[in-house]
């Protein structure tokens, strides 16, 4: 929750903060756009600030499309994430997830509701093998 919060600050910040904030919705096409061929790397450091790593790297394509997320521990690689679209919805239809050798371990397809919601996750083993699924419900107090 922090790492989202800290990114939502910077894409704030990086978009010229309060004095060009008109609207605090902004449309999926209009968050794009602001991420197009972004790339964006949290960066950790100890205490006295003399040693630093990378602990994060996400990638977004020419179209603001998130192509890649990889998480890093102090020894190098944790899990690496591709992401594939159904670029005429512009919805997420399957993420590749990689272990820390980089190699596939887990695939997730994904169906949305019609209002664009994600309805059904299905996780695959490598081999194509069902693993499990994840139903999402959505309701309002």
């Amino acid at each position: 929750m922090k790492r989202r919060y800290i990114i939502g600050l910077m894409l704030f910040a990086l978009s010229g903060g309060i004095a060009q904030y008109q609207t605090p919705f902004l449309t999926p096409e209009e968050k794009r756009a602001m991420k197009k061929n972004l790339v964006v790397k949290e960066m950790n450091a100890d205490a006295k600030g003399r040693r630093q790593w990378m602990d994060h790297l996400t990638v977004w394509d020419e179209n603001g499309y998130k192509l890649e997320e990889i998480e890093y521990a102090v020894y190098g690689q944790r899990e690496r994430v591709t992401f594939e679209y159904d670029y005429s919805t512009g919805r997420c239809i399957r993420e590749n997830v990689y272990n820390d050798k980089n190699k596939l371990y887990r695939i997730r397809k994904y169906e949305y509701n019609d209002n664009g919601r994600k309805k059904i996750q299905y996780n695959y083993n490598p081999d194509g093998k069902l693993y499990s699924t994840k139903v999402y419900e959505y309701s309002y107090k």
